[in-house]
């Protein structure tokens, strides 16, 4: 392998020395191969390509300073892409297997784990697709679920630093009963044409309000949003929003740190009283939000005048990262050691 420059290394795919496969045939999951092939072969006709059969999950692997290769919540992820499964009808890939998954994948791929304090990670992508050959609309009675893993550098090019965002009511990400609350790759391929758009306009990404009234925020991009005001920590509830591993991370170290989480719809008028906003998920953990600008109303609320991430998001990313690398004890009891 040609020695990678671990330091710039850019969010993107790097192909990797192993996949691990599964598949689901007649009614029950098979043995989990080892594959050094890059691709898939399925027919052209399989319900993922056609009919959107089709969830994935993100997750890194953090090289440690003690030496470990550590995890983050990997039954939070195993127990998200269960509830993915449940609202595409797709069979529930079991706990035991997908963490059995994940940790064999990894430690295949060893060599391709950044080191430490190199700014990279290892990305893991658990990918459920339905392969069934079928032209009608129902679901596929086979399926093949693969893991493969990626080293990526920041989600954001300046890291941890703030960024501006604009606000769009011309774009859903998804509709309130509809599959915004599942990581499907059609809520993302709903998002290209905004974030397109945003990037047009000088943005680092789109910023949506609720699909119905248009009222209430909902999701940065492909992002949680939170908001810090009188020492809360404050968060939109949507049944459009994707469950965030990450979010859910911080709201329980925000109450660590002895704040207030709430959990409710957020107008889009109360931007204006937060003192720091962020948008949170596993790619970026915390992207800081600069600023929020409305085109429609040309009001914009501002969180960082002089472009500095705020304290409370700055220590929430910090322990959070603390945490996920084995800086910090683990009482929650969050990690997995993969690799010790």
């Amino acid at each position: 392998m040609k020695e990678l420059d671990w330091k710039n290394l850019s969010f993107g795919y790097i192909q990797t020395d192993y996949n691990v496969r599964c598949a689901y045939h007649d009614g029950k999951w098979g043995e989990i191969e080892i594959s050094s092939d890059p691709n898939i072969n399925m027919s052209m006709a399989a319900t993922c390509l056609h009919y959107g059969q089709e969830a994935f999950e993100g997750l890194k692997a953090y090289r440690c300073p003690d030496g470990k290769v550590r995890m983050f919540r990997i039954e939070e992820n195993a127990a998200r892409l269960q509830s993915t499964c449940r609202g595409l009808v797709m069979p529930e890939l079991p706990t035991e297997l997908f963490t059995e998954m994940l940790k064999k994948v990894v430690r295949l791929n060893e060599r391709f784990i950044p080191p430490y304090e190199s700014g990279a990670t290892l990305y893991v992508r658990p990918l459920l697709i339905g392969t069934t050959a079928q032209v009608g609309v129902h679901p596929a009675k086979d399926y093949l679920f693969v893991v493969f893993v990626t080293p990526v550098g920041p989600y954001f090019k300046g890291g941890f630093s703030t960024t501006p965002y604009v606000v769009t009511r011309d774009y859903d990400r998804s509709a309130p009963l509809g599959t915004g609350c599942y990581k499907v790759g059609g809520n993302y391929a709903a998002s290209l044409r905004a974030n397109q758009w945003a990037h047009e306009q000088g943005y680092s990404c789109e910023f949506y309000l609720d699909a119905k009234e248009k009222k209430y925020i909902d999701e940065c991009g492909a992002a949680n949003f939170f908001g810090i005001k009188e020492n809360k920590y404050v968060t939109p509830l949507s049944t459009s929003i994707l469950p965030s591993v990450t979010n859910k991370s911080l709201m329980q170290l925000a109450e660590d740190l002895g704040m207030t989480v709430e959990r409710r719809q957020i107008p889009i008028e109360e931007l204006e009283t937060f003192e720091e906003a962020g948008a949170c998920g596993t790619a970026a953990v915390i992207s800081p939000i600069e600023r929020i600008d409305d085109p429609e109303t040309g009001k914009s609320y501002v969180f960082a005048k002089d472009g500095k991430p705020g304290p409370i998001s700055t220590r929430l990313y910090h322990k959070l990262l603390d945490i996920q690398y084995g800086r910090e004890a683990d009482v929650h009891g969050w990690t997995t050691v993969v690799i010790d």
